[in-house]
C-alpha cells in the first residue's frame, strides 16, 4: 500500500442492529438492517451463523452504467471466510451473526444501490459495503472527519478514514425510535471499484467492542484478502 496523503474523502453506507443498534454515520446515512442472534444448537457451542438471503444481479440505478449490481449475499459471502478472525487478529473467536443487505437511496431512475455486508465477532465488527454512485474515489469531497488520506490498495485508488457509530435502540410498542450520541470509533478503507477510478467503490469497514481504535494495519490486511474474493474484482480493471 502506497501512501499519497492530502485527499479528501467519500462518505461510507450506514450499518446497524434491529435492538440497540449500532450504526455507522457516514455521508449517505442509509441502510440499515437487522443481525439475526445465534442460539445454541444443545451443544454448549452456537452453530456457525450463516448469511442472510439478498437479491443479485440487480440494476446499477442512476449512475447510467450497464455494470451489474452486486448483492448484500454475495458480499456477506466473501466477507464471511473461515480466516477472518485470524485475519483480525482474534484466531479463537467464532462469529456471532453475518448478514447482507440490499439498500439504495433515493428513487427511480436516481437510485443508487448500497449492497453490504457485516459479520460481528466479540471483539470486532466487519462491513464490506459497494456504493454504484458512478463518483471516483480519489476526487470525492464527502469522506467524514479530517483525517482521510489517499493511499493505493490492491493497485487501485483508495482512501483511508475515520468514522464513528452511534446507538440506535427501537421499542417493541413500535413508538419512534431513540438514538444517542457519537460512539465507538469506526476506520474505513474505501476502494475504487477499477484500477481507473472510473466510480463507485468498495469499502471495508472495523470497529471494537472496547471502543479502541482499530489498527489500519489489520483492517489492510482484511481489505486485501476479502476484496479479490468479491464477485467480478479481477474483471473491474
Amino acid at each position: 500500500m502506497k501512501d499519497e496523503n492530502g485527499a479528501s474523502a467519500k462518505g461510507a453506507g450506514a450499518w446497524g442492529q434491529a435492538v440497540a443498534a449500532v450504526v455507522m454515520v457516514g455521508t449517505l446515512g442509509v441502510g440499515l438492517w437487522a443481525l439475526g442472534e445465534v442460539s445454541s444448537g444443545g451443544t454448549g457451542e452456537p452453530p456457525a451463523p450463516t448469511c442472510f438471503d439478498g437479491e443479485s444481479g440487480k440494476p446499477g440505478g442512476g449512475t447510467g452504467r450497464a455494470r451489474r449490481v452486486l448483492s448484500g449475499t454475495q458480499l456477506c459471502a466473501a466477507l464471511h471466510r473461515p480466516d477472518l478472525a485470524a485475519l483480525l487478529g482474534t484466531p479463537g473467536e467464532r462469529a456471532k451473526s453475518a448478514n447482507g443487505s440490499d439498500s439504495t437511496v433515493g428513487s427511480g431512475s436516481d437510485a443508487i444501490a448500497i449492497p453490504s455486508a457485516e459479520v460481528e465477532f466479540e471483539t470486532y465488527t466487519v462491513t464490506l459495503g459497494a456504493t454504484y454512485d458512478g463518483r471516483p474515489v480519489a476526487g470525492s469531497m464527502a469522506y467524514p472527519g479530517n483525517d482521510a488520506r489517499r493511499v493505493t490498495a490492491l493497485g487501485r485508488p483508495a482512501v483511508l478514514y475515520s468514522d464513528r457509530t452511534i446507538s440506535i435502540s427501537f421499542r417493541l410498542d413500535g413508538s419512534e425510535a431513540s438514538s444517542g450520541g457519537p460512539g465507538l470509533p469506526v476506520r474505513t478503507l474505501s476502494v475504487a471499484q477499477d484500477a481507473k477510478d472510473g466510480g463507485g467503490s468498495f469499502e471495508v469497514s472495523l470497529w471494537r467492542t472496547d471502543g479502541t481504535v482499530p489498527d489500519d494495519a489489520v483492517l489492510l490486511r482484511v481489505a486485501e484478502k476479502v476484496l479479490p474474493t468479491v464477485p467480478g474484482w479481477a474483471g473491474h480493471r
